[in-house]
């Protein structure tokens, strides 16, 4: 297993290598000057030529790509061209807001989807099966924007039961130690605001864990039920057991290879941010951020962000090939 793990970490930094080129080499062919961009359509021509140079800009793409690995190296991530601050800086809240909505995205579409999996499974053909893939389809198929549209209008406008916005309650900021409110709350032992931060989780964290809990409800069953044909299982139901037991302790661990497969996925996808759920929900989230950094041509913050992103999938993914041991010990690295 050590060995696995030290030669997957190793075919790791080839992969980030090229993915940080491969973006450093595209995002130079989007049109637009972010000199121009950055000083308006009244800017002289001699002013976007001097900030262009200061930029750093008209130097080769070459000399450009080795100062930045030089800078990446050694922790530096870079300034904002247009901000001129440091990305890290501004980075970490970006992505901690993403990363705290994510994983309320997943809590609610692993606990809902794997159960509504094997209940389906379990209770095939049934009005309940038949019910639940049928939520799925729509759960798959539905827009985004348009259900947290819904659910800002009848939950927060109609009901007034939730916020419609934002990340925190303006009028109790939080005096945050990591950026991660959640968190932040519950080791200040302030639980009046981890109730209103929860409450600004759900609406955002529901829209978004809405297509990866159709899937893995999907992917559940489909397992569930080849699993549950098999000779091993039906020796369990002849000897007696119950078919609680029988489902979620013979059933269950051998079915969940492929879900784990779908979880990790899903998680990767999450954290790239949800731009759509994000801009809804008016969540400071780093798909947003790295969204107002196209537009703006700010080269640094794209590059930057996206090899986080990046670094953190394929982490996700060496996660899921390890947990496939733990889930079967049939398997060998």
């Amino acid at each position: 297993m050590l060995s696995y793990t030290i030669r997957r970490v190793g075919q790791l930094i080839p992969v980030l290598l090229g993915m940080v080129f491969i973006v450093f080499m595209m995002i130079r062919a989007i049109p637009g000057n972010p000199a121009q961009l950055i000083l308006g359509q009244q800017a002289s021509k001699q002013a976007i030529e001097e900030l262009t140079k200061q930029l750093g800009l008209t130097e080769p793409w070459y000399t450009q790509f080795v100062e930045y690995m030089k800078g990446l190296f050694q922790g530096d991530l870079g300034m904002s061209l247009k901000t001129r601050n440091p990305i890290s800086d501004e980075l970490w809240p970006h992505l901690a807001a993403t990363i705290e909505l994510a994983f309320v995205a997943m809590i609610i579409a692993v606990i809902i989807g794997v159960n509504a999996g094997i209940i389906s499974a379990w209770l095939q053909n049934s009005w309940f099966d038949y019910g639940v893939m049928l939520i799925a389809l729509i759960g798959i198929s539905m827009p985004i924007f348009w259900f947290g549209l819904m659910e800002q209008y009848f939950v927060s406008i109609q009901l007034d039961l939730l916020p419609t916005t934002g990340r925190e309650d303006v009028r109790a900021p939080i005096e945050a130690i990591t950026n991660l409110y959640l968190l932040d709350t519950l080791i200040q032992g302030n639980f009046s605001q981890f109730i209103e931060v929860v409450k600004h989780l759900i609406l955002p964290g529901i829209a978004l864990g809405t297509i990866p809990m159709a899937i893995i409800a999907r992917m559940t069953r489909s397992s569930m039920l080849e699993v549950m044909k098999s000779d091993y299982i039906r020796t369990a139901r002849a000897k007696g057991l119950k078919m609680p037991l029988v489902v979620y302790k013979h059933s269950l661990k051998n079915a969940m290879i492929p879900v784990v497969t779908v979880i990790g996925l899903q998680a990767g996808l999450l954290l790239g941010g949800a731009i759509l759920t994000e801009t809804i929900f008016g969540w400071p989230g780093i798909g947003t951020y790295i969204y107002d950094a196209i537009s703006s041509r700010d080269y640094p913050v794209i590059q930057s962000g996206i090899l986080v992103i990046a670094t953190l999938f394929v982490f996700i993914n060496l996660i899921v090939d390890l947990l496939y041991a733990a889930i079967d010990p049939r398997i060998k690295y």
